[in-house]
C-alpha cells in the first residue's frame, strides 16, 4: 500500500481553481517533493492531505485513510511542519516536546528527540531566543514526538542560511534511512534534487510533470549541463506562455 494516493483531486475557492484534477502516489519509505511557484496549489494540496481542508472532488488516501473523514486517527500517524512554523516565545524546546507529548497522551524522551534534530544543547533556551534554523529544528522535533509513519514538511528550510538548511537535510535523510515517508514542498530546487526520490512539478493547479529528478532532467533538459532548477524554469515558463497565448 502506498503512503499517499491521490486521484483527480480538485479544490476551488469561488472562481479560482487552486487544485485542478491532479493525481500522484507516494510510496512508503520515499521522499516525495512537490515543487511549484507561489500560487501553484502546493499548500492547498498538502492541507487536504493533512485533513485540514475538504476537497471538492477526487479521491485521497493517506496511510489508507480518508484524511477528511478520519482526521483524528490520521493525526496520530503523521508528523507535520506547517509553512512558517512558530511556537510560544517563552517556551523551551524541551517544554514544547512535553506539551506535544501530553496532547498525544504519550511519554517520550525529550533529550533523545532533541539529539536527533541536533538541538540538545538548546533544550532549555526560550523559543524567542533561538536562531531561525534552531526554530525549524524545534518544528522537526515536534513532528517526531508521536513517532509518525509519514511526515508533511511544507517549505521547512525557507529563509534559513545554507548551514542551517543542510542541518535540516540531514534530519530528513535520517528519517528516510528509518523507513519513514516524507512529503516535502520547497522553493529550493537543489533541495529536491538532493533529497527527493520522486518529484512532481505543479503550476496553476496542475501537475505538469513527475518522475525522479534524473528522469525529469533527461526528459526535458540537457543531461550533461542542466539541473532540476533549469528544467523547472523552462517548464513553468512554457506553461505560463501557453496560458497567455
Amino acid at each position: 500500500m502506498a503512503a499517499i494516493e491521490v486521484s483527480s483531486l480538485k479544490k476551488a475557492y469561488g472562481s479560482l481553481v487552486a487544485v485542478d484534477g491532479i493525481s500522484f502516489a507516494v510510496d512508503k519509505g520515499e521522499v516525495f517533493s512537490l515543487l511549484g511557484p507561489n500560487g501553484a496549489g502546493k499548500t492547498t494540496t498538502i492541507e487536504i492531505l493533512e485533513g485540514l481542508r475538504e476537497r471538492d472532488a477526487g479521491d485521497v488516501r493517506v496511510l489508507g485513510l480518508d484524511p477528511w473523514k478520519s482526521g483524528y486517527e490520521l493525526h496520530t500517524k503523521i508528523g507535520v511542519i506547517p509553512q512558517g512554523f512558530k511556537f510560544v516565545d517563552y517556551a523551551t524546546p524541551k517544554e514544547a516536546i512535553g506539551y506535544y507529548a501530553d496532547l498525544f497522551g504519550i511519554r517520550v524522551d525529550a533529550r533523545s528527540i532533541l539529539r536527533k534534530v541536533i538541538l540538545e544543547d538548546s533544550a532549555n533556551i526560550y523559543f524567542s531566543k533561538l536562531s531561525g534554523g534552531q526554530k525549524q529544528k524545534v518544528g522537526l522535533a515536534l513532528a517526531l514526538v508521536n513517532d509518525p509513519e509519514l511526515f508533511f514538511l511544507d517549505e521547512p528550510t525557507t529563509g534559513l542560511d545554507p548551514q542551517a538548511r543542510r542541518a535540516v537535510w540531514e534530519v530528513i535523510r535520517t528519517l528516510k534511512t528509518e523507513g519513514k515517508s516524507v512529503m516535502l514542498t520547497t522553493h529550493y530546487l537543489e533541495e529536491a534534487e538532493e533529497l527527493a526520490d520522486k518529484v512532481a512539478i505543479m503550476d496553476k493547479g496542475k501537475i505538469i510533470t513527475s518522475g525522479t529528478p534524473n528522469e525529469i532532467i533527461a526528459r526535458y533538459g540537457n543531461v550533461e549541463r542542466d539541473s532540476l532548477e533549469d528544467v523547472f524554469v523552462k517548464l513553468v515558463g512554457e506553461q505560463d506562455a501557453a496560458q497567455a497565448g
